[in-house]
C-alpha cells in the first residue's frame, strides 16, 4: 500500500526528509508547504512533488495521509495540531516540542484522534544501537552502572547569526543540550532507563549573541541506581562524532556515531567476536560490500561525520528506517516503540538540566502535572 507523504518546513532538514521518504518501499512525496512560495516551488520542482504556501489547502491535497513537521524547533505545535486535525500521521523532527506544555498538547490531541505521532530520534535505527538496546534487555551488561553521552561538536559563530532561529529561547528552545546533542539524550533514556535526579551547568563559552547555552554538562542518577554524565557542546573545535559509554557489573559497550568501538563482556560468545570483527574491533574488519548485506546508505553513511562540524553532513538512512515503522504501524494498527510519549522524554530531561543550571539545585524526575502521580 503507498502511503502519501507531505512535508511542512522547507529548511535544510527537509531535504533529508525526503530523500528518506523516496528511498522507503511504499512512501511517496507528494505534497510541500513553506510560507515562502519561491522555496516551496524550487522544493516542489527538486523533488517531484506539488508546493503550497498555505497550511489548509496543503492539507487537503489529495492522498496525503502523513506529514512530516520540519518547522523550527518551537514551531512544530501549531501546524501538527492542524494536521492532526484534519486526520493525518505525525513525523515530527527533533525535538518534540520546547516546552513539555507543548509536547503535551501534541500528545493530547493525537491520541484523542487516533492519530500516529513519532518524534525523529533516527539514531534509535542504526544496528549497533539495536545490539546494544537487546544485550541491555537480555541482561548481558548484568547490573547498568555507569551510562555516559559525550556530543563535542563544533558550530561556527555565523551558523547563529545567520540562522534566524538558531540559539533562540523562542524557537529553538535551548542551545547545544535541546538541539545538537538531544539525540545522544535519547539514547541514553533509552538505554538506561529513566533518570531519578540530574545536576546540571549551563554556559555560552564560544559563541556571542546567543540567548541559550553552547555548552552543558550535568550529572545523572539513574532511577534503577545507575549514575552517568551528559556533556554537550556546540564550541569544541573541529567537532568530534558523539561518543555513547553504556557499562555494567558484566560488561561494556561503546557507541561512536554508530558504529560500536567497544564490545565486551564477561561471558563472551561466538556472536560477541564475530560482532567485534565485524567492527573492526578483533582481527580485520570484515569488508563491507554488498556480500555482508550493507545497502548503499549505509556504505555511504560511513562516509558521514554525524553532523559534529557540519549539520548537513548526516545520512538520511535511520531517518528512513524511523518512517518505515511509522508506515508499519499505519498498516498494521499496532502501537509505534517510539511514538510522541517516548519522544517527550528526551525534552523532560533537557528541561531538567536548564532548570538545574538555572537555579543552582539538583532537579528530581518525572516532572508530572498538579495531581499526577509520579510513579
Amino acid at each position: 500500500m503507498a502511503h502519501g507523504f507531505g512535508i511542512v518546513g522547507l529548511g535544510m532538514i527537509a531535504g533529508f526528509h525526503a530523500k528518506a521518504i523516496e528511498a522507503t518501499q511504499s512512501g511517496k512525496l507528494v505534497a510541500c508547504c513553506s510560507r515562502s512560495r519561491e522555496k516551496a516551488d524550487a522544493f516542489a520542482s527538486e523533488h517531484g512533488c506539488t508546493g503550497y504556501e498555505s497550511l489548509s489547502e496543503f492539507l487537503r491535497h489529495p492522498g496525503l495521509e502523513i506529514v512530516t513537521i520540519c518547522t523550527p524547533s518551537g514551531a512544530h505545535l501549531e501546524p501538527a495540531l492542524e494536521a492532526a486535525a484534519a486526520g493525518k500521521h505525525l513525523i515530527i523532527e527533533k525535538p518534540l516540542e520546547i516546552t513539555l506544555e507543548r509536547c503535551d498538547r501534541i500528545i493530547e490531541v493525537c491520541e484523542k484522534r487516533g492519530i500516529i505521532c513519532t518524534g525523529v530520534f533516527q539514531s534509535r535505527f542504526t544496528e549497533a544501537a539495536s545490539l546494544i538496546k537487546n544485550a541491555i534487555e537480555s541482561g548481558r551488561f548484568g547490573g547498568l552502572t555507569v551510562g555516559d553521552a559525550y556530543v563535542k561538536w563544533y558550530r561556527t559563530q555565523k551558523y547563529y547569526d545567520e540562522g534566524g532561529w538558531h540559539g533562540t529561547r523562542r524557537l529553538d528552545g535551548g542551545g547545544a543540550l535541546m538541539n545538537q546533542s538531544i539525540h545522544a539524550v535519547d539514547l541514553l533514556g533509552w538505554f538506561m532507563g529513566p533518570v531519578d535526579a540530574v545536576q546540571g551547568f549551563t554556559g555560552t563559552l564560544g559563541h556571542t549573541g546567543m540567548e541559550v547555552e553552547d555548552t552543558a554538562v550535568a550529572a545523572l542518577r539513574y532511577r534503577n541506581g545507575a549514575m552517568g554524565v551528559i556533556e554537550g557542546s556546540t564550541a569544541v573545535y573541529p567537532g568530534f562524532l558523539k561518543r555513547i559509554e553504556i557499562s555494567g557489573t558484566e560488561g561494556s559497550a561503546v557507541l561512536v556515531e554508530d558504529d560500536l568501538t567497544e564490545w565486551r563482556f564477561a561471558g563472551e560468545t561466538e556472536e560477541d567476536r564475530a560482532i567485534r570483527r565485524k567492527y573492526g574491533l578483533e582481527g580485520e574488519a570484515a569488508a563491507r560490500s554488498d556480500a555482508d548485506g550493507n545497502s548503499d546508505e549505509e556504505r555511504e553513511s560511513k562516509k558521514k561525520k554525524g553532523g559534529a562540524a557540519d549539520p548537513s553532513d548526516i545520512s538520511f538512512e535511520g531517518h528512513r528506517r524511523q518512517f518505515e515503522e511509522l508506515m508499519a504501524a499505519v498498516d498494521s494498527g499496532k502501537k509505534i516503540q517510539l511514538d510522541a510519549r517516548e519522544a517527550r522524554k528526551a525534552v523532560e530531561l533537557v528541561l531538567a538540566v536548564y532548570e538545574s543550571a538555572e537555579n543552582g539545585s539538583m532537579v528530581r524526575l518525572p516532572k508530572v502535572k498538579p495531581g499526577e502521580s509520579g510513579g
